[in-house]
């Protein structure tokens, strides 16, 4: 590691009602990959936004090459070299990938756009990355993976001395994740300053240098990456020991009644033939690769997708199963089923709105006086869930933008429970939440279960469908490869079936 780049000191930043950044410490060297890493809410982003001049700080200094700096705006810190390559990818998908890299400071050739050079500036930028991207492709004909290297060309074309990585692995594949640290790795060759923000402890144990975590807003330390171990790290994440062991044994009942039934069900090819049961309070893994047809059997259930054949029962008051017409989402909740998206920011909750909005949003029949809403009665239940499911905000009233990812998806679990759905589909439950929060999702998760509600859970993650399932079922390429009982689950054998195609 060389020279130190960037020092942040003691800063603080206040919102009305929340003490945002609690004299935070921060310091970044040439070469080096330096994790950034807290529980969400713990003001990773904010410190980031202050860094770039998105929020102007309280109090504090930021020296910056040896010289104290305060940027006004990202343009003013792009233009010293601070970029933020952000998790939400911020590009026009009917653009071109050179017009997306140089979008509003396109080279000229008098009053035109020189269209040659532009092209040339970004095979420049490629083959300096050594990634091989047409800079004439429209950026909406790109893989995820991709779309997300342009970010970083995009990035290294302010003449970058220090980048920040906001969550950059979030949607990507392995096979995209390894020439995504690849690339990191030759920035760090080239003496760039790096800080990484992710939840994942095993890339932080791989790619980074050093780690500062943050808690509660506040700086609680500095590690040497290789020197610490994981347990050290999420010590100081959350303040408390987070233990991860596997399930032994399933929670379900052995005589507990099938709620769901799926027979041959087959929607495009992603959806080929999967026959499954969902019994009463069970919590039901789908584990897979990805493409292996999980969030579209999931999407084909709740008539989200259309299915070409098959058919699905619940179980009626009488306690019998019935089969069901499910045409669109209307017709899965009438059936009582719910659906959290993997991808919540969009299908699962309006973050414009509020929580009491977010809340009610799948029964506001049960809320109407006639034409009108009964507020009081809206706002008495929705902070009810806001208390039972320890939802942190200010109060019912609260944007959902403004909350951290983990309360997001608290909203939205709201959402189904004030509905009163009693099948839940939780499509990647903490995909992009931190250890802390997740382990409260963990809790309401085996709460509900244990209240006789009945969970299927998507995951990628194998120590979660490992944590979480009474019963595991793989797909792999569209089919479903196996079923296993926890007791009998290994990483081993679920990774056997998941690469293992039926025909």
């Amino acid at each position: 590691m060389g020279e130190v780049i960037l020092t942040m000191k003691g800063i603080d930043k206040s919102f009305p009602g929340v003490h945002a950044l609690d004299h935070v410490n921060l310091e970044v060297r040439a070469g080096e990959v330096h994790a950034l890493m807290g529980e969400n809410g713990a003001g990773k982003s904010t410190l980031m936004k202050v860094l770039t001049g998105i929020y102007k700080k309280d109090s504090g200094t930021i020296t910056y090459f040896g010289k104290e700096v305060e940027f006004h705006n990202t343009r003013e810190a792009q233009d010293a070299g601070v970029v933020i390559v952000h998790q939400e990818l911020n590009m026009v998908g009917d653009l071109t990938v050179a017009q997306n890299i140089f979008i509003g400071r396109e080279p000229k050739k008098g009053i035109r756009i020189d269209d040659r050079k532009m092209i040339e500036d970004s095979k420049k930028l490629f083959e300096r990355l050594k990634i091989d991207i047409n800079p004439r492709e429209k950026m909406k004909n790109l893989t995820v993976g991709k779309q997300q290297m342009c970010e970083i060309a995009k990035a290294i074309s302010h003449d970058c001395k220090l980048i920040i990585f906001d969550e950059p692995s979030a949607a990507l594949t392995e096979k995209e994740i390894d020439d995504l640290f690849k690339i990191i790795r030759d920035l760090r060759e080239q003496n760039m300053g790096i800080i990484y923000i992710s939840h994942r402890m095993d890339e932080i144990k791989v790619i980074t240098d050093r780690v500062t975590v943050m808690r509660d807003g506040g700086y609680v330390g500095t590690l040497i990456t290789k020197d610490s171990t994981k347990e050290d790290i999420i010590n100081m994440m959350v303040g408390r020991v987070i233990y991860e062991d596997p399930k032994t044994h399933s929670m379900c009942p052995p005589d507990a009644p099938v709620v769901l039934k799926v027979d041959h069900l087959n929607a495009g090819h992603m959806v080929q033939d999967v026959s499954f049961e969902l019994h009463k309070g069970e919590i039901l893994g789908f584990s897979g690769l990805m493409g292996a047809g999980r969030t579209e059997t999931a999407r084909a259930i709740f008539g989200a997708d259309p299915k070409q054949s098959g058919t699905i029962s619940i179980m009626g008051k009488d306690g019998k199963l019935h089969e069901v017409t499910i045409n669109n989402p209307q017709d899965a909740v009438k059936a009582g089923i719910g659906y959290l998206s993997e991808d919540r920011r969009r299908f699962g909750v309006v973050v414009q709105k509020s929580i009491i909005e977010n809340s009610t949003l799948a029964c506001l029949d049960d809320f109407s006086n006639g034409p009108f809403i009964n507020k009081a009665k809206e706002k008495k239940e929705t902070e009810r869930l806001i208390k039972e499911l320890a939802t942190k905000t200010p109060s019912a009233d609260q944007l959902v933008m403004n909350l951290s990812g983990g309360n997001q998806q608290k909203v939205v679990i709201a959402k189904w429970l004030i509905r009163n759905s009693d099948i839940l589909i939780f499509d990647e439950p903490t995909r992009g939440i931190d250890v802390g929060a997740k382990n409260e999702i963990y809790k309401l998760m085996n709460k509900l279960a244990s209240e006789g509600k009945s969970i299927i859970m998507i995951s990628s993650e194998m120590t979660e469908i490992l944590r979480m399932s009474d019963r595991i079922v793989v797909m792999c390429e569209g089919k479903k490869t196996g079923e296993i009982r926890i007791e009998e689950a290994t990483q081993e054998n679920i990774m056997d079936k998941a690469t293992r195609n039926i025909n």
